[in-house]
């Protein structure tokens, strides 16, 4: 009986192996895999869903045709260190995690850098 009542709590908290839809993320670190999902759960609450940034009680600079993000290494570095504002995410997102949401944002947003990113850039870039 307790099994089945643990089964049931897992089961609704979305813990178990069987669910592969997942609406938010749960604890510490992100659940979304894609660059898109991750975009939309982490990044677009500042940035704006266009990427074109937004300005009021902070100033949230725009990712849409953004130059910056010409070279791979720096959006790496901010997305894992955070700069000014902008909190690091680094202990909450894996190496992949950080290339999806980088290569999602270099090819998106009137952005066309097709250079991609990997996990392994983001793994050098944590040393």
């Amino acid at each position: 009986m307790a099994a089945m009542a643990l089964l049931s709590a897992t089961a609704a908290l979305g813990l178990d192996s069987g669910v592969t839809k997942r609406t938010f993320s749960s604890g510490y670190g992100f659940v979304e895999m894609t660059g898109k999902e991750l975009f939309g759960n982490v990044c677009q609450g500042c940035h704006m869903p266009d990427a074109t940034g937004a300005s009021g009680a902070g100033t949230y600079p725009s990712l849409a045709g953004n130059k910056n993000l010409e070279t791979g290494s720096y959006p790496i570095y901010l997305v894992v260190n955070g700069r000014r504002g902008m909190p690091a995410f680094g202990d909450m997102m894996t190496d992949g995690q950080v290339a999806a949401v980088v290569n999602y944002l270099r090819t998106h947003f009137g952005n066309t850098y097709q250079d991609a990113v990997t996990p392994k850039d983001v793994q050098d870039a944590r040393r």
